[in-house]
């Protein structure tokens, strides 16, 4: 009895702060600590996953880019941070079975439609307002989106794009068909509510992470993905669109298109003058000033300029190019142990290990145009899904099927 507590207490605390990362960022860092605790406490065997190199990597460049920032005092917010990358390892070491990976995908299922069932109500009141107001809907709401349990819209946006995919996996390729009925509609209400939030990079990485699914399920279905989509634009639902058109032809300065350029080409000026260990954490935003281009005329486009939303040329700029290596090589590496694993494996390992895959994809797309991963919520959500893809492939059934 005490053994088996000793395996269940860290078990349902690690799978509870996994879960809790699409509902509260404070009950899932809290959850944590103690999933933490309880493995020290009961003296588990720690597991190492294939990718804690360059994890290790990406903290020591974080601190030493702090060091040489001078300014430590601004950089404690992200290195505070580093405390969530303890979740691949809380996860990875609690979870051995397949069927308990399973009943985490299932907590993040139930946790990410409650979300979208919230931001549904709040779409809702949003449209009203701008209907009563006589204000174009667009316009009114670009600004001001539905953030479901989250504080913005980007956050729950990324929430809803890595959920749909995980259940796109479940669907596709688990054996065991139970609850798929269930798994479908939750899956159409996150897909509603990620497109009402009008992110486009999290659609870009949706769409990316859906078409590696469909790829590996049945490649003919592929060429419903195009008619779904002229679907969509065709019925043209509160404004949706405007939106994709938006992508080639913004509405002014309430599209971000300008700005991101901007960003960019601000950042890339940081990552000339600082390459190794960039400005320092928390230093990109009070430093924009210094670095914006020849030919950029003031004042800038509308937006944000706390971080350069792009992850590959944010993470450069703020702490250098050989840690942003590392979060390539993070990335990299589990790509490629998730696709050669999920080929060479069959049964049950196989919808873990595509889901997987598919969150990588939406993840690397998407971040191109956000700091998905800057993000305490999501970063948590995505150390998660990896550390079940890794568990996956160390589980019975995984070395059986090779």
């Amino acid at each position: 009895m005490e053994s088996r507590l000793r395996e269940q207490v860290p078990l349902c605390l690690a799978g509870a702060a996994a879960a809790t990362t699409v509902v509260s960022i404070a009950a899932f860092e809290v959850l944590l600590g103690l999933a933490l605790a309880s493995l020290l406490l009961t003296k588990h065997s720690w597991r190492w996953p294939p990718v804690t190199l360059p994890v290790c990597l990406w903290v020591a460049g974080t601190l030493a880019s702090s060091l040489a920032s001078g300014s430590i005092h601004a950089a404690l917010p992200q290195i505070k941070k580093l405390y969530i990358f303890a979740m691949l390892f809380v996860v990875y070491t609690a979870f051995r079975q397949i069927d308990q990976i399973r009943w985490l995908f299932y907590g993040w299922a139930t946790g990410a439609s409650l979300s979208a069932a919230w931001s549904v109500a709040q779409f809702s009141r949003k449209y009203q307002a701008a209907q009563a107001a006589h204000q174009d809907f667009y316009l009114a709401y670009v600004g001001a989106r539905i953030t479901g349990f989250m504080g913005h819209w980007m956050t729950f946006s990324g929430h809803m794009m890595i959920a749909l995919l995980l259940i796109g996996a479940l669907v596709f390729f688990a054996q065991d068909r139970r609850w798929s009925g269930w798994l479908i509609a939750t899956g159409a209400l996150i897909a509603a509510a990620l497109l009402a939030t009008f992110t486009r990079s999290m659609w870009l990485g949706a769409i990316g992470g859906a078409v590696y699914l469909i790829w590996n399920w049945r490649r003919l279905m592929l060429l419903a993905v195009p008619v779904l989509i002229g679907i969509v634009l065709l019925a043209n639902p509160f404004a949706i669109r405007e939106r994709v058109a938006s992508i080639v032809t913004p509405h002014g300065e309430v599209d971000s298109n300008q700005h991101r350029v901007v960003t960019r080409r601000i950042g890339y000026e940081m990552i000339k003058a600082h390459p190794w260990l960039g400005l320092g954490p928390e230093q990109v935003g009070p430093h924009v000033m210094q670095y914006i281009p020849a030919g950029v005329k003031l004042p800038l486009p509308e937006g944000y300029y706390g971080h350069l939303h792009n992850i590959y040329i944010h993470y450069a700029a703020e702490r250098g190019i050989p840690t942003m290596l590392a979060l390539l090589w993070l990335l990299a590496q589990a790509l490629w142990d998730f696709t050669r694993g999920a080929r060479s494996s069959s049964g049950e390992t196989r919808w873990v290990l595509h889901g997987g895959v598919a969150v990588i994809v939406a993840v690397s797309l998407s971040g191109f145009y956000e700091l998905n991963l800057g993000d305490s919520e999501v970063l948590g959500l995505f150390l998660a899904v990896l550390a079940c893809g890794y568990a996956a492939l160390d589980s019975p059934l995984s070395s059986e099927s090779r």
